[in-house]
This record gives structure tokens, C-alpha cells and sequence, in this order.
């Protein structure tokens, strides 16, 4: 059986909101909720925050949560987690790596599964991550809202902030919203902080179009999954009406 460990990138500076991992949202921390969605599928052996403010790295100690400290310059998450896995000797073993975002504090265990699944059935695949149908045309339209298209065998194509694929009559009913959960295979992980920074990466903001653009296949797993993500202040009332639910 592969050895898999769930680790999580936790910064505190945010463009679009700063300290959000430390929010409340009905009388959590935003992170706080993203660890406990992984302690439902891992145990405490399996899960790491990685991390470079004092602040974070408090909170996550006082929940039990094991704590990597990373370098504050890192672009993305990937990279944090990246020198993570490298630096820590109890992970010198893991084989596949998940990826889970702190601001995606409702992730599903069967969500955390599909991603390390499709990734172990196809050996060519470096990564994967998870997508799901987007039901409303405010949320096609909206940038923080990253769209995905598929080819039909479950490789990503392309992600976009932009509205995709394009449709004369409003939302498609092929419109995929990308869940911000990758999964890696250990040695892609590792050298994935030393490739090049390609354009359309940098241009769009998205960690995952570096691989795209050198040329590595992803795999998108469709799930049926309301992951509220928090990324400006108005999604922390999303994320309460969610869980009030």
C-alpha cells in the first residue's frame, strides 16, 4: 500500500484577504475547520501544516496539528509544501502527497479520496486534483473562481480565471469549477519548486499551469462536492450557511 501523507499550506498574508486562515466562522478558525475536514480521512500521524508566521504556527500547535516551518518567499502553495516534505524525516518514505488548501475548510473525505484514486490509475500522471459542476452563472463569470476544461479521458486541458468553455447561451452544462486540492507523486513534488515559472502561470495566478505548460498531464476527478472555499471576506458567510446547513 502507498504511504500518503495530507499536507497543508498555511500562510496568513492574503492579497484578496489577509489573516483569513485565522477567522472565524461560527467559533472556528477557517484553518482550524480545513484540519478537521482532513482528521476525518487521516489520522495525526498523516497530516502537517506548513507554514511561515508565528501566529499559524500557535494556532495549529494548540489543535495537536504538527508544524513544518517553510520559507516566507514561496509563490504557492506546492512550493511551501515542497520544501515541507523535503525537510521533514518522518515523511522521507511518502509516496503521494496531498495537497489540501487551508481556505477550503469543507473538503469531503470521498473528495480527498478521488484525488489520490484517479492519480494511482494512471502511472504516466505526475498530479491530480478534483473538480465540480458549476450550477450558477455568477459563479462561471466570477475571477476568483477557477474554471477547468477536460478532455475525455480526465486530463486537464486548461485552467482559467476567465469564464470556460464558451458558450453563446450562458452557463454550459460542461462548466467545471476547479477545487483547490492537488495530489502529487513524490518526485514531481520535489522538483517542482526548480522548474520555471512559466507565463501563463504568472498570469492568470494559478500554481497548476506551470505543470500544464511544461508538459505534464494532470488528472481531474469530477466529484459532487460544495467546497466553500474563502477567499475575500464575503465567503465567510457562505462558509456559515453551509455549515448551518
Amino acid at each position: 500500500m502507498m504511504k500518503i501523507a495530507c499536507l497543508i499550506p498555511a500562510r496568513y498574508n492574503s492579497s484578496r484577504f489577509p489573516g483569513k486562515l485565522l477567522a472565524l466562522a461560527l467559533g472556528k478558525t477557517v484553518l482550524q475547520r480545513t484540519i478537521e475536514s482532513a482528521l476525518e480521512h487521516f489520522d495525526h500521524s498523516q497530516v502537517f501544516v506548513a507554514t511561515d508566521d508565528e501566529r499559524i504556527a500557535l494556532h495549529v500547535e494548540s489543535l495537536g496539528v504538527q508544524v513544518v516551518w517553510t520559507d516566507p518567499a514561496h509563490l504557492n502553495g506546492s512550493e511551501r509544501i515542497a520544501e515541507a516534505l523535503a525537510k521533514t524525516p518522518s515523511l522521507a518514505e511518502t509516496e503521494i502527497i496531498l495537497n489540501l488548501q487551508g481556505d477550503h475548510p469543507s473538503m469531503d473525505g470521498a473528495s480527498l479520496q478521488a484525488a489520490v484514486d484517479i492519480l494511482c490509475g494512471d502511472s504516466e500522471a505526475m498530479m491530480s486534483t478534483i473538480a465540480t459542476p458549476i450550477l450558477h452563472l455568477e459563479d462561471f463569470l466570477a475571477p476568483q473562481i477557477v474554471k477547468v476544461v477536460v478532455d475525455s479521458n480526465s486530463n486537464a486541458l486548461y485552467f482559467s480565471r476567465a469564464p470556460i468553455p464558451y458558450s453563446k447561451n450562458g452557463l454550459p452544462g460542461n462548466a467545471l469549477q476547479h477545487i483547490g486540492l492537488y495530489c502529487f507523486r513524490r518526485e514531481f513534488l520535489l522538483k517542482y519548486p526548480h522548474m520555471i515559472n512559466t507565463p501563463l502561470q504568472l498570469q492568470e495566478d494559478l500554481e497548476q499551469l506551470k505543470a500544464l505548460e511544461t508538459g505534464f498531464k494532470i488528472k481531474v476527478a469530477v466529484v459532487n462536492e460544495r467546497c466553500i472555499g474563502v477567499d475575500i471576506p464575503s465567503d465567510l458567510s457562505k462558509l456559515e450557511e453551509f455549515l448551518r446547513i
